[in-house]
């Protein structure tokens, strides 16, 4: 990184399908960026196709949703809105390419499409694809890199992203507040999403304990910290795919810490500053020099158990057993 970058992270609740609203807060949530001085922001995972639902459709529902990209209309439209702004965005859709579809973050300017990642470990369909490449990309005189989701949740996805050289990755998530054994973990009531307004409280309990907010600072913050990196972690708010999301977006420094964070219970979109000293400063960069590669051996093997969280009937196809 050469000089001071301004980043934000967006939290907004999308409509199922409903590219055209969807691109609406993209765009009033991007200019307000703009207005804090951002370079950069990045919104959730499939924020302008909508995500959770995709799992309720078939093969032809979700290409009839899905896209070329860059060509397609949506991708056009987040370039011209860049360019209208004076900003870099990151969102996410559907993407299709040829008979293969994928969950597809992009990031565009007004010059056009700057990069794209494909979610590596997707799971919320049987028919979208998983991509089997890592992201990365230079914008405003800092490398960054890109992981949606659960890529994230896997440590070695970001390390290997941060040492083919990412100084800032982008974290695109649609997640917290779902079913899991974890305890304190478990779905949000929607009615007290719906009555937030009139009694706020039972519903930040909820998304600030481990069912989000709790569970999310867990580990992600682990991820900026092993590595050395800015982190911009993006989440949807409210109703999405018929289960409640907790937002929390936020943006973490190389030492792990909180710069910014969303903390409404409604659209909103938070700014910070990321520095060039602190990537020299933060220990991550001296863990991957420390590394002992020859000691790794047992991680190149392929892994066939895989535990009944990651659907593995599912999983095995997407990488290539099918």
């Amino acid at each position: 990184m050469q000089t001071d970058l301004r980043l934000g992270a967006a939290q907004f609740e999308a409509k199922d399908g409903d590219k055209a609203f969807n691109l609406s807060v993209i765009k009033r949530l991007a200019r307000q960026a703009s207005e804090q001085g951002a370079q950069l922001v990045c919104f959730h995972e499939c924020s302008v196709s909508g995500y959770t639902f995709l799992e309720t459709l078939t093969r032809e529902q979700i290409t009839d949703l899905a896209e070329a990209v860059p060509d397609g209309p949506s991708t056009q439209q987040l370039i011209r809105l860049a360019g209208e702004i004076g900003i870099a965005i990151s969102a996410g859709l559907v993407e299709r390419d040829g008979n293969r579809l994928y969950n597809c973050q992009v990031v565009v300017t007004g010059d056009g499409l700057l990069a794209t990642h494909r979610k590596i470990h997707e799971f919320i369909s049987d028919e979208l694809d998983c991509g089997n490449l890592y992201t990365t990309f230079d914008y405003a005189g800092a490398r960054f890199g890109m992981l949606t989701c659960y890529d994230n949740n896997l440590p070695e996805n970001a390390r290997m992203t941060a040492m083919l050289g990412a100084e800032i990755i982008l974290m695109p998530h649609v997640t917290g507040c779902l079913p899991s054994p974890m305890p304190g973990r478990g779905t949000v009531d929607p009615a007290l999403w719906h009555n937030r307004h009139r009694d706020p409280i039972p519903c930040r309990q909820q998304f600030d304990g481990p069912k989000g907010r709790g569970w999310i600072l867990r580990w992600l913050p682990a991820r900026a910290w092993e590595n050395g990196v800015y982190a911009v972690y993006t989440n949807p708010i409210g109703l999405e795919g018929g289960t409640i999301k907790p937002g929390g977006s936020l943006i973490l420094d190389p030492y792990g810490e909180i710069l910014a964070e969303c903390r409404s219970l409604s659209d909103e979109v938070v700014v910070a500053t990321a520095t060039p000293e602190k990537l020299g400063l933060a220990s991550g960069g001296s863990y991957i020099r420390a590394r002992r590669p020859e000691l790794y051996s047992k991680m190149l093997e392929p892994n066939p158990h895989l535990g009944p969280g990651n659907r593995p009937e599912v999983y095995w196809k997407k990488i290539g057993k099918k």
